[in-house]
């Protein structure tokens, strides 16, 4: 999923790079910056370690980066900030080719973008294990145990439509009337092998079937349009997001329940070097405790914070990191 969504923000954000909906897009250009600070405590576990910190070029990739680089070098390390590579391939290549040392991944892109996978893993735990052990024995990274975060697929619904509608699940969707099944979507979502046709056909409401979803209850348009079209509740009820996206709290957009578990999932995962790991355990413990702090509900503030409000990913690395009293 990851992959895709990058270029497809990156080339929504070329086309309006005029327009006042920029801020939604995501781009950010803070590379290479992030703030002094030192633990609480005064420990340099990392005393001596030289680190490159890398990330992919959305939003959430630069945050989770910028947090990284904070902490680490509050923990004694020399950190390199290589945040914000155009595309998730650059990044994905500088540590493969021993460039980079840390980056933040999601469990399904590794699965199915990285390694061809088709087989459908829903729980969560299990994904991690596989894409772990397939990404050890490859390529020597260690994948570390993920956050309590999980950016996928989702539909989600205005309050007040979820409330007229007494939705809170996607069978509840699927037991709607079929003129209530309306649903805007963009194109790569649509069109996804493992996308909204195929999830149509999960919940038992098939595409283009008159008495599932006809090809008419479909709007299709730039992802993101959707989250605006889903708040005004037209030209559709039920928009596709991604769960931890900024506007989804900032729209006030409820997040309809999978309960078919039919998306995959893309938890939020650091990766390190093998080599590097084995020369700075110390590592795993310091990123351990920043996994442990992550929430879909926490992205979503922070993500809002930088593409709602305008703030620097640093600033906004730097200053949760502060209220959690992880650093100072």
């Amino acid at each position: 999923m990851k992959t895709s969504r990058v270029q497809l923000v990156t080339l929504l954000c070329a086309l309006v790079v005029t327009m006042p909906t920029l801020a939604g897009c995501g781009l950010v250009s803070s590379s290479g910056t992030f703030h002094d600070a030192r633990l609480p405590d005064g420990a340099q576990p990392l005393d001596g370690a030289k680190l490159v910190v890398t990330s992919k070029s959305f939003t959430e990739g630069v945050l989770l980066g910028k947090i990284t680089a904070t902490y680490l070098a509050a923990a004694g390390a020399e950190v390199k900030d290589l945040t914000g590579a155009p595309g998730s391939a650059s990044s994905r290549q500088a540590q493969l080719n021993g460039d980079a040392d840390v980056l933040w991944e999601y469990t399904g892109t590794g699965w199915v973008n990285y390694h061809n996978q088709t087989e459908t893993i829903t729980d969560p735990t299990e994904l991690w294990q596989r894409v772990h052990d397939l990404e050890q024995r490859d390529h020597n990274l260690e994948w570390l145990p993920p956050a309590n975060f999980n950016d996928t697929y989702a539909f989600g619904a205005s309050t007040p439509n979820a409330e007229r509608l007494r939705v809170r699940s996607l069978s509840d969707v699927a037991a709607l009337p079929v003129p209530d099944r309306t649903f805007c979507v963009d194109d790569e979502f649509f069109s996804r092998s493992d996308g909204f046709i195929p999830m149509l056909l999960k919940y038992g409401i098939p595409y283009n079937d008159p008495n599932g979803v006809p090809s008419g209850n479909v709007t299709r348009m730039d992802a993101g349009v959707v989250y605006t079209a889903t708040a005004k509740g037209a030209p559709c009820n039920f928009g596709m997001i991604y769960t931890t996206d900024g506007r989804v709290k900032n729209l006030n957009l409820v997040v309809l329940d999978d309960d078919k578990k039919f998306f995959l999932p893309y938890s939020g995962t650091a990766v390190v070097r093998g080599a590097v790991i084995d020369r700075h355990p110390s590592i795993r413990p310091l990123l351990g405790t920043i996994s442990d702090h992550l929430t879909d509900e926490l992205m979503q503030d922070l993500n809002g914070r930088v593409d709602i409000d305008g703030e620097d990913p640093a600033d906004v690395a730097y200053d949760w990191l502060k209220s959690e009293k992880l650093i100072e």
